[in-house]
C-alpha cells in the first residue's frame, strides 16, 4: 500500500489536471449550444433580414441551427480519425499544446459572429472546435493511460469522461440569461474555450512527455527513465520500464489488422457487428438530443424556468458517471449496459407520455423526473460501457483497427442524431422519442442475445464465446521467428493476459519499424474512455 501511495506524486496529479483540460472542452463545447438556441436563431433571423430584406423562414431557420449543431460531429469524426497520426509525430504533449490553436481559431470565429453579420462564422467555429474535440478525445485517455501507473491506471482513466461531464456542466451553469446566455453575451459564452486552451498551453511546457512514448517510439530510455522518477516519486521505476518494454516487444510480434481485413475475416465479424452495435446504442438512445435541446424539450413540457432543469439534469449526469465507474467491475459491462437501455426506454416512454399531456400542471415535474432518469441510465450503462467492452473483445492485433471503426461510428450516429432531431421534432411533435424508445428496444434485444459478459475473462475465454480461435496466438506464431533477436533481448509475455479495461488506454503506437500501423494503433487510446 505504501509503494502504491508513492506512485501518485503532487507533479502526477498536476500533469493527469493539467491533461484533463481537454475533456473538459469537448464536455462545454458539446453542451455549450443549448441554452443560447433562441438567441441564435434570432441572430440567424437578423443576419438574414440585413442580407435579404425579409425575415428567414422557420424552416430555413431550423436546418441551419441543425448544421451550427451537428457540424461539430464531422469536425470530430476527422479529429478522432486522425490523432495517432498527430500524437505519433509530434508527440502527446506537443500534440495537446497546437491542437489547442483549434480552439483560439474556433472560439473566435463564433465571438466575433455577431460584429461580422455572419451566421457561417457560427458553423465554421462549430466545425473548427468539433475538430480540436476529435483530437482531445483521442489524445486526454491517451496521455493519462500512459502516464499513470499500472495498479491505478483504470482510476485515473476515468478521470476523461468526468472532465466531459463536469464541462457539460459548467457550459449549463454559464449559459444562465443572468451570466453569459444574454442577448448580447452569447458569443462571448461560445468563444469562452478560449480561456481553458490558453491555460492548457501555459501548463503544458512544465508536464513530461508521456515516458511510453520516449521509450518505445522514439527509442530513449534514459529520458523515459528520468521522467517516471519524477511521476513516482521512487529511483526505482524498473518494473515499469520493464512493463514498457515487454509492451513494445508484444506489439513488435504481433501482426496488425488493418481495417479492411477487418471486415473480410470470418473471425472478427461477430465481434465487429457487437462494436458496431454497442456504439450505435450510445448514440442513437437519443441522449444528444437530450442534451443539445434539453432546454426546448422542458419549455415544451410547460417548465417556467428550464434552463435549472437542464442544470439539474447536468448534476444527475455528473454524480451517476462517479456512481458507474464503482458498479462496472462489481455489476458486469453486460448487465449494466442491459439496465442503462430498460431504463432510457421506460424514461423515453414516460418522457412522452408527460410532453402529450403538458396541459396538466404535474406533467412539467413528470417530464424532468424522466429525463433525469433518462441520464442517470445513460451514464450507468450505455455512456460508458460501449468503449469497455470494445477494448476488451479485440486483441493488440485488431484493436486498433476495431476502436478506429467503432469511433468513426460513435461520431456518425452523433451527426445524424444532431442534424435530424430539430426537423423530427417539427414532424412528429412530442411522439419523437418513441422512435428513440424504438432503438433502444431494439438494442436491449441485441445485447440480451449476443454480447457477452467481458468481466474478469481472458481473451482465450473471450474468443470461445465467438467460437473461434483467439487471432492473437495465430499472429505471435507466424511472426515468432522475424522477432525472436528481440524476444531473446526482453522478458517475455505472460501466455494469458487479463483483458484490459481502462488500460487499453496506455497502449502507445509501436517503434518505426511498424510505422505503417501506428496510427490505427494510437486510435485504440483515443476512443476508450469517450461517453457523451
Amino acid at each position: 500500500m505504501e509503494g502504491q501511495e508513492k506512485q501518485v506524486t503532487g507533479y502526477l496529479l498536476f500533469s493527469l489536471a493539467t491533461a484533463v483540460i481537454g475533456s473538459l472542452q469537448f464536455g462545454y463545447n458539446t453542451g455549450v449550444i443549448n441554452a443560447p438556441e433562441q438567441k441564435l436563431r434570432s441572430f440567424f433571423n437578423n443576419t438574414w433580414v440585413e442580407r435579404y430584406g425579409e425575415p428567414i423562414s422557420p424552416g430555413v431557420c431550423t436546418i441551419v441551427w441543425s448544421v451550427a449543431v451537428a457540424i461539430f460531429s464531422v469536425g470530430g469524426m476527422v479529429g478522432s480519425f486522425s490523432v495517432g497520426v498527430m500524437a505519433n509525430r509530434f508527440g502527446r504533449r506537443r500534440s495537446m499544446f497546437l491542437v489547442n490553436i483549434l480552439a483560439v481559431i474556433g472560439g473566435l470565429l463564433m465571438g466575433f459572429s455577431t460584429i461580422c453579420y455572419s451566421y457561417e462564422m457560427v458553423i465554421a467555429g462549430r466545425l473548427v472546435i468539433g475538430l480540436f474535440c476529435g483530437f482531445f478525445t483521442g489524445l486526454t485517455p491517451m496521455y493519462v493511460g500512459e502516464v499513470s501507473p499500472t495498479p491505478l491506471r483504470g482510476a485515473f482513466g476515468t478521470l476523461h469522461q468526468l472532465g466531459v461531464v463536469v464541462g457539460i456542466l459548467i457550459a449549463q451553469v454559464f449559459g444562465l440569461d443572468s451570466l453569459l446566455g444574454s442577448d448580447k453575451m452569447w458569443p462571448l459564452l461560445l468563444a469562452l474555450t478560449v480561456a481553458p486552451a490558453a491555460l492548457q498551453c501555459i501548463l503544458l511546457p512544465f508536464c513530461p512527455e508521456s515516458p511510453r512514448f520516449l521509450l518505445i517510439n522514439l527509442k530513449q530510455e534514459e529520458e523515459a527513465r528520468k521522467v517516471l522518477v519524477r511521476l513516482r516519486g521512487s529511483e526505482d521505476v524498473s518494473k515499469d520500464l520493464q512493463e514498457m518494454n515487454e509492451e513494445g516487444a508484444k506489439m513488435a510480434k504481433e501482426k496488425k489488422v488493418t481495417i479492411p481485413e477487418l471486415f473480410r475475416s470470418p473471425q472478427y465479424r461477430q465481434p465487429l457487428l457487437i462494436a458496431v452495435m454497442l456504439q450505435l446504442s450510445q448514440q442513437l438512445s437519443g441522449i444528444n438530443a437530450v442534451f443539445y435541446y434539453s432546454t426546448g424539450i422542458f419549455q415544451s413540457a410547460g417548465v417556467k424556468q428550464p434552463i435549472y432543469a437542464t442544470i439539474g439534469a447536468g448534476i444527475v449526469n455528473t454524480i451517476f458517471t462517479v456512481v458507474s465507474l464503482f458498479l462496472v467491475e462489481k455489476a458486469g459491462r453486460r448487465t449494466l449496459h442491459l439496465l442503462g437501455l430498460g431504463g432510457m426506454a421506460v424514461s423515453a416512454l414516460i418522457m412522452t407520455i408527460s410532453l402529450l399531456l403538458k396541459d396538466i400542471t404535474a406533467m412539467s415535474y413528470v417530464a424532468i423526473m424522466a429525463i433525469m432518469l433518462f441520464v442517470a441510465m445513460f451514464e450507468l450503462g450505455p455512456g460508458p460501457i460501449p468503449w469497455f467492452i470494445v477494448a476488451e473483445l479485440f486483441s493488440q492485433g485488431p484493436r486498433p483497427a476495431a476502436m478506429a471503426v467503432a469511433g468513426c461510428c460513435n461520431w456518425t450516429s452523433n451527426f445524424l442524431v444532431g442534424i435530424s432531431f430539430p426537423k423530427l421534432e417539427e414532424l412528429c411533435g412530442p411522439w419523437v422519442f418513441l422512435i428513440f424508445t424504438a432503438f433502444l428496444i431494439m438494442f436491449f434485444i441485441f445485447t440480451f442475445i449476443k454480447v457477452p459478459e467481458t468481466k474478469g475473462k481472458t481473451f482465450d475465454e473471450i474468443a470461445r464465446c465467438f467460437g473461434s480461435a483467439p487471432p492473437a496466438a495465430s499472429s505471435s506464431a507466424d511472426d515468432g521467428p522475424a522477432s525472436a533477436s528481440t524476444a531473446v533481448m526482453l522478458p517475455a509475455s505472460p501466455e494469458k493476459e487479463k483483458v484490459p479495461l481502462v488500460e487499453a488506454a496506455a497502449a502507445s503506437a509501436p517503434s518505426s519499424s511498424a510505422a505503417e500501423t501506428t496510427p490505427l494503433e494510437d486510435k485504440s487510446n483515443s476512443t476508450v474512455q469517450e461517453g457523451v
